[in-house]
Formats: C-alpha cells, structure tokens, sequence
C-alpha cells in the first residue's frame, strides 16, 4: 500500500493513509497489512511507542498510531516517534484540541446547508458496527459531528465534516442519521439514492489537521519546538473522478 509522509518531525510523523488498509491489526494473528506494520518495517524503533492494544488477551504493538481511521476511509493519521509525544497527543484528543476534518460526499442533501449532530453512540453487543438505538446497546457515549455543504450536486453533496468526538464509525453513523449517508458505504448506507456510478469505495477523506506539536526531541532531531500545524492531504484521484464526473 502506498503510504504517504506529509510530515515528520524528531517527535512526530503524519501519514496519508491508502483506502484498503487497515491501520492496526484487529489481534496477533491478523495477517492483512496495517499501517502498523508499515510503521515497524519503515521505522524499527517505534514498534514499542504508546500503549500496546489488547485483543483476544494478547498485545498488539501501537506503533505510536495515536488515533485511528477506517479501512475504507483514506486521509491523515498522526504518530508519534516516542513515549512522550504519545501521551501529549493523547491528551490533546481527549482534550479535543487536535481538529481532524473530513470531506464526504452523501447521497442526497441534508435539510439544513450546515449543523451539528449530537446523537450518542454504542455499540450493539460485540459487533464493531455502531447504532444511535437498540435493546442491546453498550458502551454508549457522547458523540458530537459538525458538517457544512461545500458543494451541491444532482443527486449527492460534498461535505466538510469536522468529528469532535471520536467514535468509531461517529460520521458514517451520524450522517446516515439525517438521512445523508456517505457514499459507497456498504454498511450505514441504503439504496434510496444510488452512489455515483464507478465509485468503487467509501468517499470520506480525512484531509486535513490542525494541531499544536509537541517538542520533546532534540533540537538535532528535528524538534518543532511547539509550533501550530495546519497539515491537509488532497484527495485521492479516485474521488476526485468522481467528482468530476458529478459536474
């Protein structure tokens, strides 16, 4: 899989991740490629950054992979290159000073051109897929996602979503709730409106961070000493066929 470095730094990396590839194996025995993988062939010395993930009762590594992003979903994904940013960056997330914002195309329209949608969510049993509502829900939190329209098609519109939660499948989910799911979503979407012909995938790309670095390297390692980082990945050249052929 291709992985892009859009910038690195003595504390951190920020990749533009491939739709297809998973960012961390789901236990010890999976075998797809990751980005973790990618990580520990590229950079041997980050294999132990972070907190390991526990899967099945046994220790998966993090790589330093500080947050997470869909298969099917490309776009930008920070790492950090040692303990200490780990646990500053994992502070920011939680609290939620790292901006992530993404660009979707839905099928339809959504009633308001902008808004916010705050619905928690769960997940129902042991599945990984997450619902707003059910008799079996658990691990239900507070989930909140903010979108604006950028551009109005026939039949689709093109989103820029910022999540300031991070639940899995938070914008999938949330935007399927007002009846504008992301196209080429296979599990959230329905067939009321069809994807655009020749999209072979999710359309949703994390394409842009803003963030403070952190500056725990040396100064000869590449330390960013603190600076504010405004960081985006241009579409992959499949969506923007396909936005193209929308035109």
């Amino acid at each position: 899989m291709d992985v892009g470095i859009v910038y690195e730094d003595g504390d951190i990396l920020v990749l533009n991740k491939p739709a297809g590839l998973i960012t961390h194996p789901k236990n010890i025995s999976d075998t797809q490629d990751s980005v973790t993988g990618w990580l520990i062939e590229k950079f041997p010395n980050i294999k132990n950054v972070g907190e390991p993930f526990v899967a099945s009762g046994k220790e998966v590594p993090r790589a330093g992979v500080v947050h997470r992003l869909d298969k099917d979903t490309s776009g930008l994904l920070i790492v950090a290159k040692n303990n200490e940013a780990f646990f500053y960056l994992k502070k920011l997330f939680q609290n939620r000073k790292i901006r992530k914002y993404y660009l979707a195309l839905v099928n339809g329209r959504p009633k308001e051109p902008k808004g916010v949608i705050s619905a928690p969510l769960g997940r129902v049993g042991l599945k990984r897929t997450a619902r707003l509502t059910g008799k079996k829900l658990v691990d239900k939190k507070e989930a909140l996602t903010e979108y604006r329209t950028l551009k109005e098609f026939k039949h689709h519109t093109l989103l820029e979503v910022s999540p300031h939660t991070g639940r899995t499948h938070q914008i999938r989910v949330h935007l399927n709730s007002i009846g504008t799911p992301v196209s080429g979503d296979k599990i959230y979407g329905f067939k009321r409106v069809k994807s655009p012909s020749g999209l072979m995938r999710l359309f949703l790309h994390a394409y842009k961070l803003e963030f403070t670095a952190p500056s725990f390297a040396k100064a000869s390692e590449g330390r960013p000493d603190g600076k504010n980082l405004v960081l985006e990945a241009d579409l992959p050249e499949e969506l923007q066929n396909t936005l193209n052929m929308l035109e």
